[in-house]
């Protein structure tokens, strides 16, 4: 007999079963459901909804039972459908009809969003160290490269000279936002469901705030509408993943192109790169490429959740059984992803000798060349096309610039152009002259390493 069953005249079908069970993938929040049983059992028994000593036998033997389940000494039913009612009907098993108090006061409704919310939060967290950790490798590798300079690209061609330092802080930017958006997403996703009932609360006189306390929770949600039928939490964690994917899917497209012969300026360390089946000679960035294929499994993560629940009216539907795989793929993606990116790019080489020599062409140093005759008083656009005509006129000859005679700049230029101008369009001054917040210049990276340091401290 369900726990459920007392309406019902006959048993379900075994296909009904199967179908209903979400035991399969939710058993991983057996913890939470324990540890909020305890709370709410606790809970019951201080406001003298049920005796104490019934509160404190429930609340001993959830204790007992979790510690049976971290064991392996438990195995879990199928026909008890998912984590809640597999816990309640060992409670019961053990200690009779006292275990059957538990549930007063309480839904599945409400039970299920609060063990979400507590894993969910407790997930939020250790992403959140990943990325710190990963966060850690980038300040590292940008100390390590504040004058190796490369070229920095827009559409994909060569543009201007900038540094790996520059480089590396971009990203750090980028996943500095991600640890930023998890702290957000996680004060939304820390607030107390339970007491919400199955959609209207209870009559019991619940202390919400105790439960909460108990719990480590900042707050009680304030409808109980809302408090069953919300997975907003569950979506904006999905998106703060994608997100996270996306800048990791953005870093591993650079070290795969990177790692190329064409490019030639990353070698990946053989822990983190694999070899061909035919092709001896291969050295394949499969880690990269892995975590750019990965992306697209959380994106569809997201997808998935926003499908789910774009139609589903007040409060709980069975629909929303569908949010747990969703979200722990995505949680479970992404955890994967992390710690063998960070290892990855901590173990990569860079070839400096590679990457100043791609910096010296492609003409990268052309708009430090138009900055000098702006300097001279020359109108920015007279300028462009100045140096729009003289690179037109290096490409006929195979040349770069800085290998023009003065001369010949003068007269394809302007008379004002001196002698400084080699020094002016040198890769190092095109670098070391961006020195405004945010530039690749030294001392704005330096500056840049050195706020991250500050805030990762601040964490």
């Amino acid at each position: 007999m369900k726990l459920w069953g007392g309406r019902f005249t006959s048993g379900t079908d075994k296909l009904t079963d199967d179908f209903n069970s979400s035991i399969s993938f939710d058993k991983r929040l057996y913890k939470q459901d324990i540890e909020g049983s305890i709370a709410h059992a606790s809970m019951l028994g201080k406001v003298g909804v049920i005796e104490p000593t019934n509160a404190k036998l429930i609340c001993d033997t959830l204790a007992q039972i979790l510690i049976d389940i971290e064991a392996g000494s438990i195995e879990f039913e199928v026909s008890a459908e998912d984590i809640h009612m597999n816990v309640e009907t060992l409670l019961i098993e053990r200690i009779g009809n006292v275990g059957k108090m538990l549930h007063t006061g309480r839904s599945r409704n409400d039970q299920v969003a609060l063990d979400i919310r507590m894993y969910l939060k407790e997930e939020n967290k250790d992403i959140t160290a990943m990325l710190v950790k990963l966060e850690n490798v980038l300040i590292k590798i940008a100390k390590e490269n504040i004058e190796t300079i490369l070229p920095g690209y827009t559409h994909m061609q060569r543009a201007q000279p900038i540094t790996l330092s520059h480089h590396m802080m971009a990203y750090f930017q980028m996943f500095k936002r991600d640890i930023e958006r998890l702290s957000d997403c996680y004060k939304r996703t820390d607030i107390l469901p339970l007491g919400s009932g199955a959609l209207a609360g209870t009559t019991y006189p619940l202390d919400r705030d105790f439960v909460a306390v108990q719990l480590g929770f900042s707050g009680v949600t304030e409808n109980s509408l809302d408090g069953v039928s919300d997975r907003d939490f569950a979506i904006e964690l999905a998106s703060c993943l994608s997100m996270i994917m996306m800048h990791l899917s953005r870093f591993s497209e650079e070290l795969v192109l990177w790692s190329s012969l064409e490019f030639g300026f990353v070698e990946m360390d053989d822990a983190y790169s694999t070899g061909s089946s035919i092709m001896p000679q291969k050295k394949n960035p499969d880690v990269a490429e892995l975590v750019r294929g990965k992306t697209g499994r959380v994106y569809g993560d997201l997808m998935g959740l926003l499908t789910i629940m774009k139609g589903l009216p007040l409060a709980y539907n069975k629909d929303m059984q569908e949010d747990k795989e969703a979200i722990f793929d995505a949680i479970d993606t992404v955890r994967m992803c992390l710690p063998v990116f960070t290892c990855m790019l901590d173990t990569c080489k860079f070839k400096k000798e590679n990457m100043y020599t791609a910096a010296s062409h492609g003409f990268t140093n052309a708009t430090d060349f138009a900055d000098y005759l702006v300097k001279k008083g020359i109108p920015f656009r007279k300028a462009h096309e100045i140096t729009g005509k003289l690179v037109l006129e290096c490409l006929s000859r195979k040349l770069g610039i800085e290998d023009i005679s003065l001369d010949e700049l003068k007269s394809m230029g302007s008379d004002l152009i001196e002698e400084d101008i080699y020094e002016e369009i040198s890769l190092k001054q095109c670098v070391n002259g961006r020195s405004l917040t945010g530039g690749p210049a030294p001392c704005a990276v330096n500056k840049s390493i050195e706020n991250g340091i500050i805030w990762l401290e601040s964490l």
